[in-house]
């Protein structure tokens, strides 16, 4: 499912029309990736899961090619835990 799909079955489903279904999704997602990129917060979603940010360590890695070591600095990354009620329904 793409988002267009997306916006398309939530202006069916409530009768809103597509744009204002679009900017609505365009910020929601813009809230989630400001608090997950610039404000380093997770995202709660009651039923559905959260949005958080994962710290990844560094590490050294190998070039097996060039027979080389790198090191990887330090990052986050952004992650999806689903809650225990979407997981139940799921199966």
């Amino acid at each position: 499912m793409t988002k267009a799909d997306i916006i398309n079955n939530i202006s069916d489903q409530t009768g809103i029309a597509k744009k204002d279904v679009a900017a609505t999704v365009e910020a929601f997602m813009e809230q989630i990736r400001i608090s997950l990129a610039e404000n380093k917060e997770d995202v709660f979603l009651r039923g559905f899961g959260s949005f958080i940010v994962k710290h990844r360590a560094q590490k050294t890695a190998r070039n097996i090619s060039k027979n080389t070591t790198l090191v990887i600095d330090a990052h986050d990354i952004p992650a999806f835990k689903p809650a225990k009620s979407f997981l139940a329904k799921m199966q």
